[in-house]
């Protein structure tokens, strides 16, 4: 099957829903290829972004589970290749 690379933006505005995210993300760990987090203590966001080598249909599987988290905001961005 034909993969894609994307990177998806995820914002999360309430740390307790950070555990519901890391658990999807493990289940999808076979198409990530990078990961980075950025805590905003203060203000209780988190900002990850994460890098997908995969078939279209599991990157928008994965967007679709996560922006159904409560507070938790996603996108996809995909290469043109």
């Amino acid at each position: 099957m034909e993969t894609r690379v994307a990177i998806i933006g995820i914002i999360i505005e309430d740390s307790s829903s950070s555990k519901f995210v890391n658990e999807i993300l493990h289940d999808y760990s076979s198409y990530i290829l990078g990961r980075m987090g950025i805590p905003k203590v203060k203000e209780n966001v988190n900002v990850i972004s994460v890098i997908v080598d995969a078939p279209q249909n599991e990157i928008s599987a994965l967007t679709g589970k996560l922006g159904m988290i409560q507070e938790v905001s996603c996108k996809a961005i995909y290469s043109k290749i």
